[in-house]
């Protein structure tokens, strides 16, 4: 298995963050890994996600996972189980006012030996991921939720 993740304490409600990342029309306004999100977060549903990284690429991905205000699981890969990249959002109030958030990427299956070597490491995507959700997040909850 490869893992990558990022975590951060953000100063806003859970409720703020969650819908900051379940909003995928706006991600280009403060995730400065990716150009769009097509689709709608909802349990079950595809969206594809087109970065920065390899913008000729799409990045189709089903939404596995959906608590509301806590955790979502994006999954994506081959058929058969013989790649796959799981991407965790998790949402922890941490009763201060604050929430950490955290996101990580596992990928696994039997291919991940060929395919990982072409996986550039995705640490700094997102440590900055979690800075601009932060940030978005941040000024939101300080303008009200606006």
């Amino acid at each position: 298995m490869k893992e990558y993740s990022a975590t951060a304490s953000i100063n806003a409600s859970a409720d703020t963050i969650w819908n900051i990342l379940t909003d995928v029309a706006n991600y280009p306004a403060w995730d400065p890994g990716v150009d769009r999100i097509e689709g709608a977060i909802a349990l079950g549903a595809k969206i594809t996600a087109y970065t920065k990284l390899n913008p000729n690429r799409a990045f189709p991905v089903k939404v596995t996972e959906l608590t509301p205000g806590k955790r979502m699981i994006w999954t994506g890969g081959m058929p058969l189980g013989l790649f796959r990249g799981t991407r965790t959002f998790t949402l922890t109030p941490q009763g201060d006012g604050n929430t950490e958030f955290s996101i990580k990427e596992e990928f696994s299956g039997p291919l991940l030996a060929l395919i990982g070597r072409s996986i550039p490491d995705l640490t700094m995507t997102f440590q900055k991921f979690a800075a601009g959700l932060k940030a978005h997040a941040e000024g939101q909850a300080q303008n009200g939720g606006q």
